[in-house]
Parts: structure tokens; sequence; C-alpha cells
């Protein structure tokens, strides 16, 4: 499934979900079930889909649709990968982060 999207900073429901060829509402329960998903709203309440939420969302159509997996094993398999995206350097960062804050809250 290669889809192409034009190059915008924002995708409205629709328009994602022409581009995906499933039906708004299937969006908005993969939105409730998956937390990588999470769209700006307007202020009337309209979603409005970055690229990163449409990437997401092109891989749990591809996960559900054509690797036939389980909405459960879906969510797994996207929290795993988001875990290995981070590096050891990244993770040393936060550890020291986190360091300095407990000191900081010590010494005063």
């Amino acid at each position: 499934m290669d889809v192409i999207f034009p190059d915008k900073t924002f995708y409205r429901i629709g328009e994602v979900s022409q581009f995906l060829q499933v039906e708004p509402y299937v969006i908005r329960f993969w939105e409730k079930e998956f937390a990588h998903i999470k769209p700006a709203r307007t202020s009337s309440g309209h979603r409005l889909y970055r690229k990163k939420d449409v990437d997401a969302l092109i891989l749990i159509k591809k996960l559900l649709y054509e690797r036939r997996f389980t909405i459960s094993g879906a969510r797994k398999y996207l929290t795993k990968a988001k875990q290995e995206e981070s590096t050891p350097l990244d993770r040393l960062v936060e550890i020291k982060e986190t360091l300095v804050e407990i000191k900081s809250m010590i010494s005063k």
C-alpha cells in the first residue's frame, strides 16, 4: 500500500479517510484504540491529523489488514517499535535530566 499524500501541515479526517480507503469511523475507532494517534482539534472540535498521525494510521492499517494482527497485537507491536526507536544515548540524556531534577529538589 503506497499512499502518496499532498505535502500539508494538517489533514482533515475526510482526506485521511480517502487516502487510506477506510471510513472515517474506522479512523476514529483507531484513534481511541491506539495512543500513538493524537490529532489536534480546531475550536469547533474537528480533528486535524499531522503527518506523524497519518504515518501511524498507515502502519496500523498495514498491520491490521495486510499482516492480520489483532488490535491488541498491533498495539503491542507499535509500543515495542516506539521503544526501539529511542537510542541508548537518548535514554542516557533522560536519566541525566531526571538526576539533575532530583539533585535540585534535594538541595532546596
